[in-house]
């Protein structure tokens, strides 16, 4: 007989999935508690405040779609947001969906254990506070919320200014980042990811030198960004709808759709003119609005990846340095692709100098530098811009155990394996947002879990209908969707990619390739959940019990 938990839910995390979660919960008449390791509301949003951080979709679309009085009082002021203006935004949405009230903040979560015999979670956390114990535990953890530090020796001894761009010292009056003074110092930056692009191009401005350690170059393009007018933002609103209505035909819930050709079938000049287009932005025009087969083809993608290489050499007056900013180890769109402004033209000035740490590897950090096997370079600042452990990273970080003591990390450490990026076998009643495996993580997080939550929601309600104490999915429904992730993946020049996309993690040791991502798109994952729901909530069971009696139907 199971017994009375504390709450009904708890959500972890208060970011933009967690807190409609939370929303959406409590419509539903649950008791429910969200929980957050920091002191206020934003997730990534809030850690990342390092100078330059912004989306890369485009802001109209990185939002909420269930309330119009949000979309009538927030007006965005750039077509893609920096991020105070998007912390701001969702500071906006947490109070019209008066969710504060509801989350115990400077929460960080330990550990959190399934007790069977009382169908309850028990959630623990760090430091003195008491254990929360509920029903069902959500976990809005992010894909990106897992900071890493790349394995340099002596990394902890250097005596100048350390900084992490995911956990970035923030302004304690306002929703950026402290007001640091890099005026005119030597500033070293580890890494050419995103977030790396995104502040080397900031601190080329105001950096007396600046020495950017690259390991592994990217397909950067440009972002296209730019003010939005007052009549602009009007008629964003007026079309609202229909703009929603497009995303949700897109293949990542962005505003960029395929076009229906191979590229190929255009003659030379006619895909040189389409990429000279797409190439200017806005956001992700070529990766997401291009030729259909560019992400399976090789012999499209060379062509494509080709054309990025000659507009780095076009952009980047030292040909030698412009040959270590194209990359060599993927093609074009096969990882996601740092969006920039005038980024490779930060390499053109005399403050700036690339040392490629493939050919001169770092050997240390030292109490006054950095050292590589040709030289020292004497610092003022390490910016360490080396990124998550994507996706994984968050509930590896969690000592979450399901029936028996299982392992939520050890069970990913064997190959990934959930249904529908939702659930995962032998843990009951818990579920991910935003996770390995989910249709949300290869998109535009905010409209891609927000339809992911609506479905939860359906699940939820049918199980309160119910009256069932657990929801867990089946090994078999598991297994199935399990395959067909990895099947799409093997199709992609994606899933032949070393990439967070695939699960590696040098830094980590994890070189071995797996199914992350779903990368069948939008439309195919929503498609997949309706058929399931249609056919009884296919692959679940509820109190050990499938809904329907009938033979599985979606996969087939």
């Amino acid at each position: 007989m199971a017994s009375q938990p504390e709450f009904d839910a708890i959500v972890i995390g208060a970011g933009i999935s967690g807190l409609y979660m939370l929303y959406r919960l409590r419509q539903m008449g649950m008791t429910v508690r969200g929980v957050e390791a920091s002191d206020q509301v934003g997730g990534v949003w809030n850690w990342n405040r390092y100078p330059g951080a912004r989306v890369d979709s485009e802001s109209e679309t990185y939002a909420y779609f269930f309330s119009r009085e949000l979309l009538e009082n927030f007006d965005w002021s750039e077509r893609f947001a920096a991020q105070p203006e998007v912390l701001r935004y969702i500071n906006k949405a947490a109070d019209v969906m008066e969710v504060r009230q509801d989350y115990t903040f400077n929460a960080r979560v330990r550990a959190a254990t399934w007790n069977d015999d009382a169908a309850t979670w028990t959630v623990s956390f760090e430091g003195d506070r008491p254990d929360m114990t509920c029903r069902f535990l959500v976990s809005a953890l992010g894909p990106l919320s897992a900071p890493q530090y790349p394995n340099i020796p002596g990394r902890d001894t250097f005596e100048g200014l350390t900084l992490h761009t995911g956990l970035w010292p923030r302004d304690p009056d306002g929703f950026g980042p402290a007001p640091l003074d890099f005026e005119g110092k030597r500033v070293g930056v580890i890494g050419t990811g995103s977030s790396g692009v995104q502040v080397i191009q900031e601190m080329s401005k105001v950096a007396g030198d600046l020495t950017v350690f690259q390991r592994s170059p990217n397909w950067c393009t440009p972002l296209g960004n730019g003010p939005i007018t007052t009549d602009e933002m009007q008629e964003i609103k007026a079309n609202y709808d229909d703009m929603i209505g497009f995303l949700d035909t897109t293949l990542a819930g962005f505003s960029h759709i395929f076009r229906d050709q191979n590229t190929l079938e255009a003659a030379p000049e006619e895909r040189r003119a389409l990429w000279e287009e797409l190439y200017k932005g806005p956001g992700f025009s070529l990766w997401l609005g291009n030729y259909k087969d560019v992400l399976f083809n090789k012999e499209a993608n060379d062509l494509v990846s080709e054309f990025v290489a000659e507009k780095i050499r076009e952009r980047v007056t030292n040909p030698e340095i412009a040959d270590k900013l194209i990359p060599r180890d993927h093609g074009y769109g096969t990882k996601r692709v740092p969006l920039e402004t005038k980024y490779f033209e930060c390499y053109n000035q005399n403050n700036v100098q690339l040392v490629d740490v493939n050919a001169d590897p770092i050997t240390s950090i030292t109490e006054t530098g950095i050292e590589t096997e040709s030289g020292k370079f004497d610092l003022d600042v390490i910016i360490f811009a080396t990124g998550f452990d994507a996706i994984v990273g968050s509930w590896n970080r969690i000592d979450i155990r399901g029936r028996d003591g299982i392992s939520l990390k050890d069970s990913f450490d064997d190959g990934m394996s959930t249904y529908l990026g939702m659930q995962v076998a032998d843990f009951p009643n818990f579920f991910m947002l935003v996770g390995p495996q989910n249709g949300a993580t290869f998109c535009n997080i905010p409209r891609c879990s927000a339809l992911m939550i609506d479905w939860l929601d359906g699940l939820m309600r049918t199980a309160l209908e119910q009256g069932t104490q657990v929801i867990e999915p089946t090994p078999e429904a598991q297994a199935d969707y399990t395959r067909l992730c990895q099947k799409l993946l093997s199709k992609t020049l994606i899933g032949s990619t070393n990439s967070w996309f695939t699960g590696i993690n040098t830094n980590l040791g994890r070189e071995g390739r797996d199914a992350l991502v779903w990368i069948g798109g939008n439309p195919m994952y929503r498609d997949l959940c309706t058929r399931i729901r249609e056919n009884g909530y296919e692959g679940f069971l509820f109190d050990g019990a499938p809904l329907a009696q009938e033979p599985r139907k979606a996969f087939a």
